[in-house]
């Protein structure tokens, strides 16, 4: 089974890998009573088993310290099972990996950037978002990526094994 996966790895000013950023996503709507098997296997595929896999060999690959950012997602969302389960195993995988690579020197965080705006929106949800968010309005992809470029720095090396809202608020909504 062929997965599409978007991953960047960033390499620090001796030329040498030092960061994996593990972006990408599938998702399909589904509530529990309608997914299928076929489809829960396809967001595990791709959300859990490809993100493990690319971490596994950015580890093997790497000579030193360094950083892996896992993107998720939250809050869970009616209708969206089988997403939310996939998104919910890479929080709990980070985690693991936390304690795991520590003494390595490899600090692993998990970034919920919440809605963002990168043109999949349309009006009603946009409206909804900025409605409901207490900051106003979805993010940009920039918002994420400046946490991004934080978490993959020297200075975030004391910094493993969270998940980090930059959703605006989003996440508080049920509050």
């Amino acid at each position: 089974m062929g997965i599409p996966l978007a991953a960047m790895v960033l390499v620090g000013a001796s030329g040498a890998v030092t960061a994996l950023v593990v972006c990408h996503a599938h998702s399909e709507t589904g509530g529990l009573v309608d997914t299928d098997a076929k489809q829960i296997d396809r967001h595990l595929a791709a959300n859990v088993r490809g993100t493990l896999l690319l971490m596994q060999e950015f580890v093997r690959r790497i000579d030193g310290p360094g950083h892996i950012a896992v993107f998720t997602s939250g809050p869970p969302l009616a209708g969206e099972i089988a997403y939310a389960a996939s998104k919910g195993a890479l929080a709990w995988s980070v985690l693991s990996a936390a304690v795991e690579l520590g003494p390595r020197g490899i600090t692993v965080n998990a970034i919920d950037p919440g809605p963002t705006d990168t043109g999949w929106m349309d009006d009603a949800l946009r409206d909804d978002v900025a409605r409901t968010t207490p900051l106003g309005g979805a993010g940009a992809p920039a918002d994420a990526a400046a946490l991004v470029a934080f978490l993959c720095s020297d200075a975030a090396g004391r910094i493993t094994g969270q998940e980090i809202q930059v959703d605006g608020g989003f996440s508080l909504r049920s509050v």
